[in-house]
């Protein structure tokens, strides 16, 4: 009796322990820790190097959100952004990459309004912010901010290696060459005195070289840059279209395929490596290879009207003229789905039915506009006819770029083969 008194004043015991908190349920789920900013950051750092910014991004987003007031890390965020707006197409894309990064860059700043590197990863943004708006007037302002920012940083520590490095790429985008150098040489010997290895400077020297057409140097520069972060696929890119501008274009698409490759490991799906290819096979007067390259490219960027235009272009140059006809309208004006279904050869049973957006006229784009308008022009007959078409659009082109004497030299061409027939530009 006296046992069984024990165990029922244990058992009690027991259930009130438990319900109190104090002992657990077996079998009950174990407690994980919760994952810090500074975890997410290190993460985030690990996918950078590795190459993979969209996760670089993703792990920077959660550490900024578990610790809002770090301006470090809204800075680091903002650097990774900008990045990887490299990684993206068409024009708006980076606009809208852009346009994020400087959102981040400004929680820095507000964190941090005394850290230097949050100033100067602030004038990177806002100088690639610069360099990618259509708006003249706000490219200036941009521009202006971005080196009042910069000034900043050195102001906050004159010995800022990366904000000497930022500094100087405003300085080349201002055109100001000889006062770019020489704060980039500063840089250089700044980090090789205290044995700094960053990748920035070197990205930063590489493209100072080659504004320069310094095409030699800057090659040795940016594969500095990718000895420190090696899977990096823009400074791949980088180290190829300089080897085109030196007309060594095997070396050129071995770097491309590197970048190419580097993707394809990380399970990433980017088309930039093989528009590069394509653009180089083109040059070479491979036009069969190139074309299989830029559909590689569709395959991977199905719904981004560059890659389209890209692809009209080569087709223009091999003498595929009625063949480039869609895809280059396809980039200006959109297409539907059965049109862009056509020009990726897929499969209508099968694969995704994609609508395209075209893309209005801009720097980047106004190569489609006039090839499209001279392919139209050049295949004019009664028959078919495109002069109807054409000189609306090299009108446009005309209006949009009414300084450039060598676009306006081609729209002069094409409209006067209009004009021949009776056509021109009537408004409308």
């Amino acid at each position: 009796m006296l046992i069984w008194i024990i165990l029922i004043i244990g058992g009690l015991l027991l259930v009130n322990a438990v319900q109190i908190g104090k002992v657990q349920p077996l079998f009950s789920p174990t407690m994980t820790p919760t994952r810090n900013a500074e975890s997410f950051a290190l993460e985030g750092e690990t996918h950078f190097k590795a190459g993979d910014l969209v996760k670089a991004i993703t792990a920077y987003n959660n550490a900024t959100r578990l610790d809002p007031q770090n301006g470090e890390l809204w800075a680091e965020l903002a650097r990774i952004q900008t990045y990887s707006s490299n990684l993206l197409t068409t024009d708006r894309q980076k606009q809208q990459r852009l346009a994020e990064a400087l959102v981040s860059a400004d929680r820095a700043s507000t964190a941090s309004p005394e850290n230097s590197n949050v100033w100067a990863i602030r004038a990177f943004t806002l100088d690639w912010n610069a360099n990618n708006v259509l708006n003249y007037e706000k490219k200036d302002s941009f521009m202006t901010e971005a080196e009042q920012n910069a000034v900043r940083a050195l102001q906050l520590d004159n010995q800022n290696t990366m904000a000497l490095a930022y500094y100087s790429e405003i300085l080349v985008d201002q055109q100001k060459w000889d006062q770019s150098l020489q704060v980039i040489n500063q840089a250089v010997a700044q980090a090789t005195q205290r044995g700094e290895k960053i990748m920035d400077i070197h990205r930063v020297n590489g493209y100072v070289n080659e504004s320069l057409g310094n095409y030699d140097v800057a090659i040795n520069e940016y594969k500095e840059a990718v000895k420190i972060t090696p899977n990096l696929t823009f400074l791949h890119i980088s180290i190829g279209l300089n080897y085109r501008q030196l007309k060594q274009y095997e070396r050129a698409i071995e770097y491309f395929a590197q970048a190419a490759a580097i993707n394809e490991n990380l399970g990433v799906r980017d088309s930039i490596p093989y528009l590069a290819i394509g653009k180089t096979y083109t040059q070479m007067g491979e036009f069969f290879i190139a074309s299989r390259n830029v559909k590689k490219a569709l395959q991977y960027d199905p719904t981004s009207p560059d890659v389209y235009g890209q692809l009209g272009i080569v087709y223009f140059k091999s003498h595929n003229y009625e063949g480039s006809i869609d895809p280059l309208k396809c980039a200006i004006y959109g297409c539907n789905a059965e049109t862009s279904c056509a020009i990726r050869e897929c499969d209508p049973e099968k694969d995704e039915k994609i609508t395209i957006q075209g893309m209005p006229l801009s720097p980047n784009t106004v190569v489609y506009y006039y090839t499209y308008g001279s392919v139209l022009a050049g295949l004019h007959r009664k028959s078919q006819p495109y002069c109807t078409e054409a000189v609306k659009v090299l009108h446009q082109v005309r209006q949009g770029f009414p300084e450039d004497k060598t676009i306006l030299s081609i729209v002069s061409a094409s409209e006067e083969i209009c004009s021949s027939y009776g056509i021109v530009y009537s408004g409308g």
